[in-house]
């Protein structure tokens, strides 16, 4: 595996823990925490726009009712 570059966690209430991270040729990574051994991987331009969509409420549907 590549030598990934890891955020810290991003947790919220209990143990809902996200980490993102980054490598060297350009991939992108997001796993829950202590599964970084099985992260869902992409490019860094679709983690941007994953956080750019995100930033602008596009996925706020997933959180009504929450």
């Amino acid at each position: 595996m590549a030598d990934i570059d890891w955020e810290d966690a991003y947790c919220a209430e209990g143990a809902s823990c996200y980490r993102i991270g980054v490598d060297a040729d350009g991939n992108s990574y997001i796993a829950v925490a202590g599964r970084e051994d099985a992260p869902l991987t992409d490019t860094r331009e679709a983690l941007s726009a994953l956080i750019r969509d995100i930033k602008a409420g596009k996925a706020d549907h997933l959180l009504d009712g929450v």
